[in-house]
């Protein structure tokens, strides 16, 4: 499994920055967004801002790993401990529940843009995805020892191709921005699980 994320707890200060960097992300998107906008979002000055992240690059790099950590809370609290209905509570929470996102998830795929011109964010970006695939691996590898699922598939290739549909259906869903999008790839994402994965 990649690296888990730092167990080290943020202070409320760093929690209403992240809150603050969320809302100025969705209103400003990243190319226009500034520690301004952000510092006007946290009601302080960028003074404020800049003692705990010397720049945007570090701040963003922080938001993101508040990102992964916003998916974790969700994981740890799916109750079930069924690997198709974990699976499935996993694609709702990416997908699904992302529907009222739009703003945020076009300012996530900026950033994903801008990912090869900065070393810092591309490296947090990859953190993120590897993390997120292993969840799903490992979901998929329990399924497969409980006899749920098939044991001819190989956990990486399917948790792969389960974060492809996933990534893919947010870039059409901002370019398109049609809800819909979200809807019809979780359809697709349950109807490869049954073709690929169902024992």
């Amino acid at each position: 499994m990649a690296d888990t994320p730092t167990d080290r707890e943020r202070t409320d200060v760093e929690e209403a920055i992240m809150e603050a960097t969320y809302r100025a992300l969705r209103e400003h998107g990243y190319a226009d967004l500034t520690m301004r906008a952000i510092a006007e979002e946290y009601g302080k000055t960028t003074a404020a801002i800049h003692y705990h992240y010397d720049t945007k690059d570090d701040l963003l790099v922080a938001f993101l790993a508040y990102l992964l950590d916003k998916f974790l809370d969700h994981v740890r609290e799916i109750e079930t401990d069924d690997p198709e209905d974990r699976l499935g509570d996993l694609l709702d929470g990416l997908l699904i529940e992302r529907e009222d996102d739009y703003d945020l998830i076009c300012a996530l795929l900026e950033m994903r843009a801008q990912a090869p011109y900065h070393d810092a964010i591309r490296e947090q970006l990859v953190r993120n995805d590897e993390y997120i695939r292993d969840v799903f691996r490992a979901v998929i590898a329990d399924g497969i020892e409980r006899g749920v699922f098939r044991d001819d598939v190989d956990p990486d290739t399917v948790a792969s191709a389960l974060i492809t549909i996933v990534k893919g259906a947010r870039t059409r869903y901002v370019v398109l921005a049609d809800p819909d999008v979200l809807r019809v790839a979780r359809d697709v994402a349950d109807a490869y699980v049954a073709g690929v994965l169902e024992a």
